[in-house]
């Protein structure tokens, strides 16, 4: 059901948008509010999927209504209904967030088009809403340790900028994850996260990959494509791995980083970007610098921020968290109810050598739940914990 609230202080038109609306489907549920005030009183108290207002009201005006709902409840569409008069106001609402407006007397296959529209806009936000809390909860990043609370504080500072940041640490040890909250909590959050495993790619394909070609500009190049930075626009693109890229593909991310803009393989044509980088490395690149790996510019391109991302060695406090985290969640995967450690298999599992870091102890507590009895004893991780 949707509900939708019509604001309007002239009865006889109410009457008219009422009997319209609810004709058209059954599944719309029309409230009506006589003025502004009493509008935005049901918006704080009612949740709705669409608002019609009028712009010329007493009391409140529906500029001023449009403000406050963009404040308390922005994610609601609004719909202004302006009289001839009013078109230019009607116009300007768009500029302050109003979805569209229609004019008095409606047009019937106008007025029907925009709530469909409204409607369904107001569906995708809700969709996009749910699917980002979804994506948070599988970066979440799990621990009180000291090193991870600085990690913490450096993102809170460092998300809302622009700033460039390099991730560092071992293999496993969540540098992807810190990307994710740089992105999450910054103002580039509604764009795309695009992410790029610069090891995973073949060295002759990387530039292609990360800003696309032409048709012809290489044997399989039978139709143009768009690179990992145009589809990052406006957004961030994580360049994993970075260390592994080769040094021609590091030549063209400088330019990039430089000048914001890049050209397809195969093409003169600049294109212009607007994206932040991250970067993650497990390698120590000043040494690769040394070795004529890694390009020195570069790296001070890159590395604006430097964060690294401890090993679970160095922070086994934060084992019985992660434990407890990946129990639950594991246990959800495979359809059965949470499992609980003992104290004894906390304090066995913190002592171990984890070479493997999260990685691993995620593998190893998901092993421990398939095998193990209804609570995880010390003696379930002394059979099934380190080797099986």
């Amino acid at each position: 059901m949707a509900r939708i609230l019509l604001i309007e202080d002239e009865a006889a038109i109410r009457r008219v948008l009422v009997k319209i609306l609810t004709e058209e489907s059954e599944h719309y549920e029309v409230e009506e509010a006589a003025d502004g005030l009493e509008g935005i009183e049901k918006i704080k108290d009612h949740d709705f999927d669409l608002v019609l207002c009028d712009i010329k009201m007493p009391k409140m005006d529906g500029v001023e209504v449009l403000e406050a709902i963009m404040k308390i409840k922005p994610e609601i569409p609004v719909v202004m209904i302006s009289g001839h008069g009013d078109l230019e106001t009607a116009v300007n609402t768009m500029k302050l967030g109003a979805f569209d407006y229609i004019s008095k007397p409606p047009d019937l296959n106008r007025l029907l088009n925009t709530v469909r529209n409204a409607l369904d806009r107001k569906e995708l936000v809700v969709e996009n809403t749910r699917l980002k809390k979804k994506v948070g909860k599988n970066f979440q990043m799990i621990g009180e340790s000291e090193e991870i609370q600085r990690i913490k504080d450096v993102i809170e500072k460092v998300a809302p900028t622009d700033a460039r940041v390099l991730i560092t640490g071992q293999n496993g040890t969540g540098k992807e994850l810190v990307a994710h909250w740089l992105h999450q909590k910054s103002d580039r959050s509604k764009g795309p996260m695009v992410e790029v495993n610069c090891a995973a790619i073949p060295s002759e394909l990387i530039e292609s990959e990360l800003f696309g070609h032409v048709k012809g500009a290489f044997t399989s190049a039978n139709k143009d494509r768009a690179g990992k930075f145009e589809v990052a626009n406006g957004g961030t693109i994580f360049l994993d791995e970075i260390g592994d890229m080769s040094l021609s593909a590091q030549a063209k991310v400088l330019r990039a980083l430089q000048e914001n803009k890049i050209s397809r393989v195969g093409s003169g044509k600049d294109i212009k970007v607007d994206v932040r980088v991250v970067a993650a490395t497990n390698k120590d690149l000043k040494k690769e610098i040394e070795e004529k790996k890694f390009r020195e510019d570069l790296y001070h391109r890159l590395a604006v921020i430097l964060i690294e991302v401890p090993s679970l060695n160095e922070r086994r406090e934060d084992i019985p968290l992660l434990i407890d985290y990946f129990s639950e969640k594991i246990s959800a995967e495979h359809g059965t109810s949470k499992k609980e450690f003992t104290e004894e298999a906390l304090n066995t599992l913190k002592s171990y050598d984890w070479r493997g870091n999260i990685r691993e102890l995620r593998n190893v507590v998901e092993r421990l739940i398939i095998l193990g009895g209804d609570k995880i004893t010390e003696e379930d991780v002394n059979l099934f914990g380190s080797k099986f």
